[in-house]
């Protein structure tokens, strides 16, 4: 994959999403998951399968943010 180009400012706001879908969005799917294994079968469990997608996709934008930010190139626009 090339380089992209984007501005200091765009990779500070890459790397803040990194960073909350980390550290904010992991912790609050943790407990969510946690919650919903507490109502029981897991095979009939609507609440768990919702919780488990969920991470799912947080998973899949972290993994999509950090492939962005490996192959930024920080342009300087003045």
């Amino acid at each position: 994959m090339d380089k992209v180009p984007m501005t200091r400012q765009g990779y500070a706001a890459l790397l803040e999403k990194l960073r909350k879908a980390k550290t904010v969005d992991r912790q609050m799917i943790i407990k969510e998951i946690e919650v919903a294994r507490g109502f029981g079968d897991l095979s009939e469990n609507a609440e768990y399968e919702a919780a488990k997608e969920k991470q799912g996709l947080i998973e899949k934008q972290i993994k999509e943010l950090e492939q962005k930010l490996t192959h930024a190139m920080v342009i300087d626009t003045r």
